[in-house]
């Protein structure tokens, strides 16, 4: 196996003290937002052979092994960070697979260049992801029911939502929900950020379950993604809690620390809280208009043991182990390539012992035990 050496990102997002706290190290008063352990290019992890994704592809049927790369291709399809939201992330979705190719193709025939700040579709494939709180965690996630979206913009006493409240009370709830966001990204930027701040002031007032909407207000004082959010589920995450976040479900992580894993993609349309590009014709195409429960995930333990977060998807499987001090060693062999990253403790991956915020790649098929005491998450995928 390979000790893992992550890059950590800096986005402005990020929270200065958390993911140093994990790894006990002092920070460096810059925000430490995502610490990346896979095989994206972006920001490879390294190990002693080299960059991981060089590893890999060297030979990915020893890597990855046979299955793996017969479903997924010769690369590993998952990435797995450590997030540490100390602001909120933009309002976003993403597409699904057939989605994706469609929009990556359209763009390359176009020849809109892949760094541009225009550009929606930076490669072919989806983006589901799930994320395990590891601290208390705050998100928004899935539009709520119209009818309670329109008593929270009601109760603000704002003129200018009048008509938003009036058009969540029409049905069908899809066509309501498609209405007002677009109404609400199509609006004249002066008039949306004055109705913004009278919004954001009477949430301060009312405080109770206004109070996330008042305080993305202090992020984005004039953006339109703060109206939005108040479409969405409010969800609050304990520690070993997760949400899964399919296609075309906006969302936003708001504050918490967690660890996030994904299929190996950049596709984001952003909605709003957020200076970036907002492509309102594009994003309408992808966003699914239906209320829906966040449906908050607890793991399901297995006879060995492990805790499995289940999801729909394919390209990745999160489980955590729990190891008391005295349990006997957990035998995590597959047939498939491997993360395993510590947040607590001092367990041990064969013979490579772990301190918090550390990880390993194992590659498919290599004899693997976890021993000593600790939390550890593994990723991997279904084959």
């Amino acid at each position: 196996m390979d000790r893992l050496v992550n890059t950590v990102r800096p986005y402005a997002w990020g929270s200065t003290t958390a993911i140093p706290e994990l790894l006990g190290t002092p920070p460096t008063g810059e925000p430490q937002a995502e610490m990346w352990m896979g095989a994206h290019p972006g920001a490879p992890s390294r190990t002693e052979r080299g960059p991981l994704n060089e590893v890999i592809d060297a030979d990915p049927v020893r890597e990855l092994g046979a299955p793996a790369v017969e479903k997924f291709g010769p690369r590993l399809p998952f990435l797995l960070k450590l997030l540490a939201a100390g602001a909120p992330l933009s309002l976003q979705v993403h597409p699904d697979l057939a989605q994706a190719k469609a929009g990556f193709a359209a763009e390359e025939a176009a020849g809109v260049p892949i760094d541009a700040p225009h550009r929606n579709y930076k490669d072919a494939n989806h983006k589901p992801e799930l994320v395990c709180a590891l601290t208390p965690f705050n998100g928004l996630c899935g539009f709520r029911d119209p009818i309670e979206a329109a008593d929270a913009l009601s109760a603000l006493g704002v003129d200018s939502l009048k008509p938003y409240v009036d058009l969540l009370h029409a049905h069908p709830e899809e066509a309501a929900l498609r209405e007002v966001l677009t109404a609400l990204l199509s609006a004249d930027p002066a008039e949306m950020a004055h109705t913004v701040t009278e919004a954001a002031a009477a949430a301060e007032r009312l405080g109770g379950a206004h109070a996330p909407y008042a305080a993305l207000a202090h992020h984005y004082p004039s953006d339109p993604g703060v109206i939005a959010a108040m479409l969405l589920n409010f969800v609050q995450l304990q520690p070993g809690e997760a949400l899964y976040l399919g296609a075309g479900v906006p969302h936003a992580y708001l504050d918490g620390l967690g660890v996030e894993i994904m299929a190996n993609s950049d596709n984001v349309l952003r909605c709003g809280l957020t200076p970036k590009h907002v492509d309102v014709p594009e994003l309408l195409k992808i966003v699914r208009f239906e209320p829906t429960d966040p449906g908050v995930l607890r793991p399901e333990a297995s006879p060995s043991g492990e805790e499995v977060y289940d999801t729909p998807i394919d390209e990745f499987r999160l489980s955590r182990l729990v190891r008391a001090e005295g349990a006997a060693p957990t035998d995590v062999t597959a047939p498939t390539p491997q993360i395993l990253l510590a947040v607590a403790g001092r367990p041990k991956a064969g013979e490579v012992t772990l301190a918090p915020g550390e990880s390993v790649f194992v590659p498919a098929g290599e004899s693997t035990e976890l021993s000593g005491t600790g939390t550890v998450f593994r990723a991997t995928v279904v084959a």
